[in-house]
C-alpha cells in the first residue's frame, strides 16, 4: 500500500508526552481503532510509523506530521475520528491522506512562543530582545552528536518578531526544520549564553504550520 500520512495536534497535557511514549501511544491507538499497521521485514520487524521532526517535551503543535503504512486498504476519511477517540486528552488527528511528497521536503516551521518574566519590565525586555536578535551573526555553543560545538543560528530563522503582552514577550518566527534543524529553544539558549540579563525566566513554544522551501504549506 502507498505510504500514508496523518496530521495531528498535540496540546494541553499531551505536551508532556515524550517522543517515544507518543510512538507507543500511536501504535496502541491504531490497534484499538481497528487498524493493522504494516511491519518492516527482517529479524527485528517493527511497525512502519515515523515522525520526522520529533517535538520537544513541553512544546505544543497544531501541525504534527506522521507517516505510516497499513496492512489493508482502508477508508482514510474515517481514520482521523476513529484514531482520535483512542487518543489521550490533547492529541487530535484531523487529516489522513496518501503522502504526496517526501518528508525531507519539509523545510520551515512557523512558531509562536512566549518569553515570561517574573519581575523584569516587559517593555524594556522587548526592546532589548529585538536589538539582540537583529545581529547579523549569533554564534552559540550547542550539543551535537560529536559533543559540544558552535553554531551560527542566524541563518536558521527568519521573520522573527516580538510583541509585548500581559503574559510576557510574545514571539513569532519561522525556523529551519531540516538542514539545519533549529529547535526554537536555542533562541533562549542564545540569550542565556550571550545576554543572560534579558533571558526569560520561562519560555514555551507552539508549532503552527510547516512549509516547504518555497513557503507552500507542507502536506
Amino acid at each position: 500500500m502507498s505510504k500514508l500520512r496523518l496530521r495531528f495536534k498535540k496540546t494541553g497535557r499531551a505536551v508532556y508526552i515524550s517522543h517515544l511514549d507518543l510512538m507507543r501511544t500511536m501504535q496502541r491507538a491504531f490497534s484499538r481503532a481497528g487498524y493493522e499497521l504494516e511491519y518492516s521485514k527482517g529479524f527485528n520487524p517493527h511497525p512502519q510509523i515515523s515522525i520526522s521532526l520529533p517535538l520537544s517535551v513541553g512544546a505544543a503543535s497544531l501541525c504534527e506530521v506522521m507517516d505510516f503504512s497499513l496492512k489493508n486498504e482502508e477508508d482514510l476519511t474515517e481514520l482521523p475520528a476513529r484514531l482520535t477517540r483512542q487518543m489521550p486528552e490533547g492529541i487530535e488527528v484531523y487529516d489522513a491522506y496518501v503522502a504526496p511528497r517526501k518528508a525531507s521536503e519539509l523545510k520551515w516551521l512557523e512558531i509562536s512562543g512566549i518569553f515570561e518574566y517574573d519581575e523584569r519590565d516587559k517593555t524594556e525586555m522587548t526592546e532589548k530582545i529585538r536589538e539582540f536578535f537583529s545581529q547579523e551573526k549569533i554564534v552559540i555553543s550547542k550539543k551535537t552528536k560529536r559533543g559540544m560545538g558552535e553554531m551560527d543560528i542566524r541563518p536558521a530563522f527568519k521573520d522573527l518578531s516580538f510583541e509585548e503582552t500581559e503574559d510576557g514577550v510574545k514571539l513569532h518566527v519561522f525556523v529551519s526544520a531540516q538542514e539545519p534543524t533549529l529547535n526554537p529553544q536555542l533562541l533562549c539558549d542564545a540569550l542565556e549564553q550571550k545576554a543572560a540579563e534579558i533571558a526569560p525566566d520561562f519560555a514555551k513554544f507552539t508549532r503552527l504550520e510547516g512549509y516547504d522551501k518555497e513557503m507552500n504549506i507542507f502536506r
